[in-house]
């Protein structure tokens, strides 16, 4: 089989830099309508690492027809099975692509939070448990929502996905150093003025060992600390639906009001936010900054890079690095402040943090896009 060059590349950073493959590890490739050539690109490069892959094909459609019919007895005993799998492994590395992101759109909601609410003890002890890496797989599709032809496209996602991540260490530490010493966070912008407290809640950096692309460092606020409003001003798609304009306004750190841009939207947005008490509070905090990442495409593993953006994210906390709040829902929601996207401010303790998208404090200035870029 010939084989892209750039999928062995691929391979390389995510069974090495990403996943850290030592022998005699198992490792779950979770692959999602992607090439076969990929997949044994991974296969190839786990095994000169000395480690055990074991491949789970999935297609899209067929996941959408078993989701419909989705009920307590079938889904159950699956979960089961799932996380006795997950138990036996030391690694996940998951490659997800979509020939069309709007296949579950159509899934009732009440399906989709059973399906998710059953098999989230698979996805909390994958993540808090084996070492793990999830991307998306270039398709046409989102090439589609990137507004790119395919092949230029394609040309963006290896450049982005093989970026010197190693190059973003040092920013990142003194990001994470900052954050852990920060007490009250104020955020500022068109439609947006949030305050909340992040004391004692610690941080987290991401710079290529969890998704890919990468690029962020996040923390949590104090569950009831969140006061204010924000507008969101990157669409969004959540459980095969797509959202615009999403503007949430909280009181002791719940969310009270939800609207998006249009009144079908809106009751959706809210029917998501009533899945469980936990979802109308904020599990997540953080600041992007791949520097390859300019605009918001649909896909929030990308979106939530954005240079200059942060994401505010409804539902589920991490653990370790979170305020204890429990939902299905984890829903990452992304604001860019670039000048172009109106700007922004991100104070911390009453000392200005990010302006307009670039770091200011000079042990930050190595997460803006000149110093990632080398340029």
């Amino acid at each position: 089989m010939i084989i892209d060059p750039r999928y062995h590349t691929l391979a390389k950073g995510l069974t090495g830099f990403s996943t850290a493959l030592k022998p005699g590890e198992r490792v779950l490739i979770d692959a999602f309508d992607v090439p076969d050539a990929m997949v044994i690109a991974l296969i190839r490069a786990a095994r000169e690492r000395g480690a055990h892959p074991y491949v789970n094909l999935n297609r899209a459609r067929i996941s959408r027809e078993l989701m419909l019919g989705a009920d307590e007895a079938q889904y159950a005993p699956h979960a089961e099975v799932e996380l006795k799998r997950m138990q036996k492994m030391d690694a996940y590395i998951a490659l997800r692509g979509s020939e069309n992101i709007f296949e579950t759109s159509d899934i009732p909601a009440d399906r989709v939070q059973l399906v998710s609410r059953l098999m989230k003890p698979v996805l909390d002890y994958r993540v808090n448990s084996t070492k793990w890496v999830v991307l998306r797989w270039p398709t046409a599709s989102m090439a589609q929502q990137a507004a790119m032809s395919t092949e230029k496209f394609e040309d963006f996602y290896f450049r982005v996905c093989t970026l010197d991540y190693a190059r973003m260490i040092p920013g990142m530490k003194a990001l994470k150093t900052l954050m852990e010493k920060t007490d009250r966070v104020h955020i500022k912008g068109p439609g947006t003025d949030l305050t909340f407290s992040i004391k004692g809640i610690g941080a987290r950096e991401c710079g290529g060992q969890r998704n890919i692309p990468d690029g962020e460092v996040f923390s949590c606020p104090v569950k009831d600390s969140v006061e204010g409003y924000i507008q969101y001003n990157a669409p969004t798609v959540y459980l095969g639906t797509s959202f615009d304009q999403i503007r949430l306004e909280f009181k002791q750190g719940r969310i009270v009001q939800a609207t998006a841009a249009t009144p079908a939207m809106t009751k959706r947005l809210n029917a998501v936010l009533d899945s469980d008490p936990g979802a109308r509070f904020i599990g997540e905090f953080a600041l992007g900054f791949n520097p390859h990442i300019l605009e918001p495409m649909r896909d929030i593993l990308f979106d939530e890079k954005i240079a200059g953006s942060f994401h505010f994210t409804p539902g589920q906390a991490y653990e370790g690095v979170g305020n204890g709040n429990k939902s299905q829902v984890h829903w990452d929601m992304v604001s860019i402040q670039r000048p172009e996207y109106g700007g922004g401010e991100v104070w911390f303790d009453g000392k200005l943090i990010r302006k307009d998208g670039l770091f200011v404090p000079k042990s930050l200035q190595k997460l803006n896009p000149e110093y990632l870029l080398g340029t």
